[in-house]
């Protein structure tokens, strides 16, 4: 009966009629898209403009910002040069330096504009957040060009635009500056530029230092697949990208240069962490002495542990299932994590297992800390204040590492079973495209 209905009405299924439709090419439809959802997350820092950023208020509304801060503390409102030299207050500035000089151009900018602001760190803010709206649709358009090479499905990279926390926390620092190049270097991988991904990636480390725990991913990688060319070839283009934009900086003013990396290293432990949560449920927190040594100790563990599932699994892993890995392991046992730091995995994340359910509930248990962090510093050290208590604040951390944990056992098991359902390879692509047309 139904094969007489469709006979009636025009016959079966055609090929036209099995494509999908969009009014608008896939990469222009996620930079709208991509605009929206960026300036929603501008929109709800109004209540934070208004009052200027005042305690508590910016916590209790949860649209803290470091932006604005900085502007006075290192000297971008008196044309400090960073690295070069040091505020009025004596600090130098704890950034990498590709970080800095995008600050500082955004410092100059904001020079010219803020006599039309009440007040210079409301137009440095506002310079910044419109500057930072290229590397976040640099990061959505090269991770859509790397899910249509991988999968060919660019709009795969609309969980990038629609990921809460990306909404949330775009703004609070300058992460997306090290996360677009980090996209564009998995873009290059991708169509087996080897060199062009060392660029990049080296580039990103100058401007985050997180990246450089990436190359582990990729030596991993190598070691599974004995092939260590192209491994050899990221490394030094990377290492010749990053020493080509740190040596002058460092030549300049070493004290200058060097103080981002002496700041980190004696960084006791801060919020956000596992090390930080167990204090506040009243066991005994790791020494300063030792932290250091515990925290990469701990990392190392679960880099054998990565490492022994990619040799063993069976088929090889891809590279983004693998640099999600050790990048969950190295957040979750960090001495700090700051809420925008979930949105260095969003990329990764969504390249390694493009699944809305599973990349749902992690980012819903990053939202929880998010809102807690905030709760909880509006009543950090403050007396008879209603704010988030410790012990909730530690529940809070476990389950942003626990999400987190979760999300990274899902692709754990995309590895270990013999045919995934999310990491189709190129090849399988064209097969299937040809069998279509």
């Amino acid at each position: 009966m139904e094969s007489r209905f469709r006979e009636r009405i025009g016959g079966p299924w055609g090929q036209l009629a099995t494509r999908s439709y969009t009014l608008l090419p896939p990469i222009s439809l996620l930079i709208i898209l991509a605009a929206f959802t960026y300036s929603l997350g501008y929109f709800l820092d109004f209540s934070c403009m208004a009052d200027g950023w005042a305690d508590p208020m910016r916590y209790m509304h949860l649209c803290y910002s470091d932006i604005p801060a900085l502007y006075v503390e290192r000297g971008f409102s008196e044309n400090v040069i960073p690295y070069l030299q040091p505020a009025s207050n004596g600090s130098y500035l704890e950034y990498p330096v590709l970080t800095g000089a995008f600050m500082f151009a955004a410092g100059t900018l904001t020079g010219l504009i803020q006599g039309s602001y009440p007040d210079g760190f409301r137009a440095f803010f506002d310079v910044n957040v419109v500057l930072l709206f290229i590397p976040f649709v640099i990061t959505v358009i090269a991770t859509a060009l790397t899910t249509q090479k991988l999968r060919g499905q660019p709009l795969q990279a609309a969980m990038v635009v629609f990921a809460p926390t990306m909404i949330l926390a775009a703004t609070i620092n300058w992460d997306l500056i090290p996360i677009a190049l980090v996209s564009l270097a998995l873009l290059a991988w991708s169509h087996d530029r080897f060199t062009v991904t060392g660029v990049f990636l080296g580039l990103a480390i100058a401007a985050k230092f997180y990246p450089i725990v990436l190359l582990i991913g990729f030596v991993i990688l190598a070691w599974r697949k004995r092939d260590w060319k192209p491994t050899r070839q990221l490394i030094v283009a990377t290492s010749l990208s990053f020493l080509a934009v740190n040596i002058p900086f460092a030549v300049a003013n070493f004290e200058g240069w060097s103080f981002f990396y002496r700041f980190n290293f004696d960084r006791a432990v801060d919020f956000g962490s596992l090390w930080f949560a167990i204090t506040q449920i009243g066991l005994p927190g790791i020494p300063e002495t030792v932290l250091n040594a515990f925290a990469t100790t701990s990392f190392i563990v679960l880099l054998v542990g990565i490492a022994l599932l990619v040799k063993k699994a069976p088929r090889t892993p891809t590279i983004y299932q693998v640099l999600l890995l050790v990048l969950a392991a190295f957040v979750v046992t960090n001495k700090v994590y700051s809420p925008q730091y979930v949105l260095w995995l969003v990329p990764l994340a969504v390249l390694a297992r493009p699944n809305w359910r599973d990349f749902m509930i992690w980012q819903l248990g990053e939202l929880i800390y998010f809102a807690a962090i905030w709760w909880f510093l509006a009543g950090y050290g403050i007396e008879d204040f209603k704010g988030l208590t410790p012990e909730w604040y530690a529940v809070a951390t476990f389950v942003h590492i626990g999400a987190t944990v979760y999300f990274a056992v899902m692709v754990i098991r995309d590895i270990q079973s013999s045919v995934s359902r999310n990491t189709e390879s190129n090849r399988d692509v064209v097969k299937r495209t040809s069998a279509v047309t």
